[in-house]
């Protein structure tokens, strides 16, 4: 059990593991402010564009047919089975800002660090050998 408990202790402590804990957490905190911006900045501003759609309450009623509900809340509330594709566009458009901002944050991380100068190869055995026999028929 004690091996279990170092071996375990041993994983949990390697760099890596604690990397992608700090990453998990800071993108469940990233993840409410992209819900914010899509929800309070951009779904606005799109369903305005787009004639004052509101995204969250696109849905078909598939239980009770030919059921229509003023919104999603009044149809879950009446318990009618819904699909929910306004919902699906949000999580969509969320989708494709984390991306975009993971994307940007990748790109200008790479463009900060400066590729190191790549060592030359060293030659090979045989051009190492080649320049000893040169060598010595100068010395001749």
């Amino acid at each position: 059990m004690k091996t279990l408990f170092n071996e375990f202790k041993q994983f949990a402590m390697r760099g890596n593991v604690i990397d992608l804990a700090v990453g998990v957490i800071i993108g469940a905190a990233f993840t409410t402010i992209v819900d914010s911006m899509v929800k309070d900045v951009l779904n606005p501003v799109i369903g305005l564009a787009i004639g004052g759609i509101d995204f969250s309450n696109l849905f078909f009623t598939i239980k009770p047919p030919g059921e229509h509900y003023a919104s999603l809340k009044a149809a879950a509330e009446a318990g009618a089975v819904t699909i929910n594709y306004g919902l699906f566009i949000n999580a969509i458009i969320k989708f494709l800002i984390v991306a975009f901002t993971v994307f940007a944050l990748v790109r200008s991380i790479n463009r900060l660090a400066k590729p190191s100068a790549a060592a030359p190869a060293p030659p090979n055995p045989e051009v190492i050998l080649l320049q000893e026999i040169r060598d010595l028929l100068k010395k001749k």
